[in-house]
């Protein structure tokens, strides 16, 4: 017997030591055992930074095999969801802002979640009308229909190589697994409980029967048999069929609300870019059902009547004045924004300069305005999130931010299918007056309906110098997205900072409501005392953000990832 035994251990250790021979990718320059996160680089073919080594270099290996920009973003999408579960997704959504370098045609995708079918104004308000945010943030019921499959597809008639071989990375790195980080063993360890609570089967590959470690291998062999179905038969691999029936079974397990007829009729859409100009310079973002091009585009507009360079950076007075552009911008989001398939945004107004004018002309350079004194302006009319910055040497410039909301979701993983569900349903307005997740307070404009986009913060952005390539940069975050892209594009047109410096500098962030001025570590105390003074509620709270940037200069491309988590560029 003991022969039988010894036999089987030595087969074992067999197949572990083949497993750990495995190198991703066709031209086996990938190796998911041993790898290392690149802060900076300076390359002149293409690039890629996102918030995984891993998926950085599936991208690069893309273009360095016959890809373009847009390949990379696709694969680099696939491998984040194998690699970075908490945000990289196949089960939630996002936006893609590009540009195409052979015409200049810019290109805004929206793949953001839906509501199902079956979703209704007041369904997670309890017979006394009180809301509950544990049914909208976490398990079956905070769902929303999942977007990013069909937004790789409406992205592939921009790039060079197939699917399948865009695809097969993120197979490989599934089934044969990688090597997990130090944070990485963090996140899954203090999830454990709630993947138990939040799942109908006790067979999920982000749980064992001990607790995670670095330097763990993670193997998810039900999500490689997903990424083979969708390699096989195309969006119908995902949104019909046996995945399909994988997530409806988990739903009416869970009492969540999804219909294999949400998953068959959804549709990712592109829309019309937002473009704007600020000093001199054109910005191209994300516009409605995402709020951060327009918050962007009001932020912006408001404070370049201001000196800023002149007042100095993180000085008193650059900190107020951008803090009050940033409230009032807010304050308009909860009012004005929403699905424009569904509410009528005045984008053109809360982007003009005259309505701006008014906005700011209360802003007093001596003191903080209250937020309970900033409402929406008057209109006359008829953080789990992740991004990744890409460029090519053609010129191709790609950014797309996806988001599963909370960190791992909803919780829920789709049955057999070995992906994690979002929980989007937070982003509506569950009920007017009540914050979401992220503190962020709605109305109208956000209310739930059926088949309705909710309300995003995400804003994947680019910026143009001389109508020619300048900066691709974006960020995950919740509603400190476009603070902090915000904070980046006055860094480098306003100081002419290296990205670095702007990613890694401390940020700050106001939302309107609540009123706090919320900093990270790293301000000076002078300045924040003399904030304080000026009637600030100053708070201080963890990281801010991951900001991934992309800068042309000279003929090569600088790249820059956030040293607040494991993000790493790639580049040849």
């Amino acid at each position: 017997m003991k022969k039988y035994i010894l036999i089987i251990a030595a087969y074992l250790v067999h197949i572990q030591a083949d497993a750990q021979k495995s190198i991703v990718g066709n031209g086996l320059e990938i190796d998911p055992y041993h790898y290392t996160s690149q802060r900076e680089g300076v390359f002149t073919n293409g690039t890629v930074v996102c918030a995984h080594p891993l998926a950085a270099q599936v991208g690069v290996a893309m273009m360095k095999h016959g890809g373009n920009a847009f390949d990379a973003a696709i694969a680099t999408q696939l491998a984040l969801a194998v690699v970075y579960p908490g945000a990289g997704n196949i089960g939630g959504g996002g936006f893609m802002t590009a540009r195409r370098a052979v015409d200049g045609k810019t290109i805004t995708l929206d793949f953001r979640e839906k509501a199902p079918g079956h979703a209704s104004r007041d369904m997670y308000l309890d017979k006394s009308g009180n809301a509950s945010t544990e049914l909208s943030q976490n398990g079956h019921l905070s769902v929303g229909v999942p977007g990013t499959v069909a937004g790789l597809f409406k992205t592939l008639p921009y790039a060079k190589l197939t699917f399948a071989e865009l695809i097969q990375p993120a197979i490989d790195l599934a089934k044969n697994g990688y090597v997990i980080t130090e944070k990485e063993a963090d996140g899954l360890n203090t999830d454990r409980e709630n993947f138990i609570k939040y799942n109908t089967s006790k067979e999920i590959a982000f749980v064992k029967p001990e607790l995670w470690k670095a330097g763990d291998t993670l193997f998810q062999k039900d999500l490689a048999e997903t990424l083979e179905r969708i390699k096989k038969n195309g969006p119908k691999g995902f949104y019909e069929g046996k995945t399909a029936d994988y997530i409806v079974e988990e739903m009416k397990r869970g009492h969540g609300l999804i219909t294999l007829e949400d998953l068959k009729k959804y549709e990712a859409v592109e829309r019309p870019p937002l473009h704007f100009m600020y000093r001199g310079y054109e910005i191209v973002s994300f516009p409605p059902p995402s709020s951060g091009g327009l918050l962007l585009a009001q932020m912006l507009k408001m404070i370049e009547p201001f000196p800023v360079k002149d007042f100095g950076f993180h000085s008193v007075m650059q900190i107020h004045l951008m803090a009050e552009a940033e409230r009032r911008a807010y304050a308009d989001r909860a009012k004005y924004m929403g699905d424009p398939d569904f509410w009528k945004v005045p984008d053109s107004i809360l982007m003009s300069n005259k309505y701006l004018m008014q906005r700011m002309s209360d802003f007093n350079p001596d003191s903080a305005t209250p937020s309970t004194n900033v409402t929406a302006g008057l209109i006359h009319q008829s953080e789990e999130t992740t991004h990744i910055s890409i460029s090519d040497k053609a010129g191709n410039m790609v950014s797309i931010t996806t988001t599963l909301n909370n960190h791992f979701g909803s919780k829920t993983v789709a049955g057999k299918a070995g992906f994690i569900l979002n929980d989007e349903m937070d982003d509506f307005s569950i009920k007017p007056g009540v914050p979401n997740l992220y503190g962020a307070v709605g109305g109208e404009a956000n209310a739930i309906a059926a088949n309705k986009r909710m309300l995003s913060s995400m804003a994947p952005t680019l910026i143009l110098k001389d109508s020619k390539p300048f900066v691709v940069v974006g960020t995950p975050g919740g509603t400190t997205i476009p603070t902090s892209v915000f904070q980046s594009i006055v860094d480098v047109v306003d100081f002419n900072m290296p990205l670095s410096e702007t990613i890694n500098s401390p940020k700050f962030h106001h939302q309107w409501v609540p009123d706090y001025l919320y900093v990270e570590k790293g301000f000076a105390a002078d300045t924040l005392s003399a904030l304080q003074k000026m009637g600030y509620q100053i708070k201080e709270r963890g990281p801010i953000g991951r900001t991934e940037m992309i800068e042309f200069k000279g003929g090569q491309l600088i790249s820059a990832s956030d040293k607040r988590g494991d993000d790493s560029v790639a580049g040849y």
